[in-house]
């Protein structure tokens, strides 16, 4: 083989939802990447190790990543030789989406400066270090790249998608009345066929 995959999975996920995706990349080599999600320069690491050992290996890497895996994609594989990426639910905004949960819990920009980190009542941990990196850390992007969006994402909203492909080599696939979290028997048949049109 001359070709392989990186899958690389969202918060919550695992390296082994790899598998139900091996049937739409049969010419690659296909492997999961099992990170926690600490500090971003720490997964962008990892991410960046796993994919020189690959293209070292196989040449070709493709990437498939979920949710928040496909922020830490574009962070740490920017300057990288990607093939072509996937994206499902993909976070493109980071600053945008941090913003959007200090809004949800009530907090300010000033506060979480003193206080460094806050606990929501939701179960996010905010965090000024996080924040700081992001900001310090611009993402540019040029890989070809597919995406696949829920109509009814709660984390990353449609303008946010739309403007990135339009300054973006990217394709916009959008699922009505889809989620964030591509889960159900209809979502995942969508996702598939997404994957069947575009691989």
């Amino acid at each position: 083989m001359t070709k392989s995959l990186l899958y690389i999975h969202g918060k919550g996920g695992n390296s082994h939802e790899v598998e139900q995706y091996k049937k739409f990349f049969v010419d690659c080599y296909c492997c999961g990447l099992d990170y926690e999600i600490s500090t971003p320069n720490e997964t962008r690491k990892i991410i960046v190790s796993e994919f020189e050992a690959l293209h070292k290996n196989y040449g070709k890497v493709f990437i498939l990543a979920n949710s928040i895996g496909a922020y830490f994609s574009m962070l740490a594989l920017q300057d990288m030789p990607v093939e072509k990426a996937f994206f499902i639910s993909p976070i493109l905004d980071m600053e945008k989406l941090i913003f959007d949960i200090m809004k949800l819990a009530g907090v300010t920009e000033n506060e979480l400066f003193e206080k460094g980190e806050i606990q929501t009542n939701f179960g996010e941990n905010l965090s000024w270090e996080y924040l700081c990196y992001v900001r310090d850390n611009k993402i540019n992007w040029n890989v070809e790249t597919e995406i696949l969006y829920g109509e009814n994402d709660n984390l990353t909203s449609l303008e946010t998608v739309e403007n990135f492909v339009k300054t973006h080599n990217a394709n916009l696939t959008i699922m009505k009345n889809g989620e964030h979290w591509f889960h159900t028997p209809e979502q995942m048949e969508f996702l598939y066929k997404w994957l069947e049109r575009t691989v």
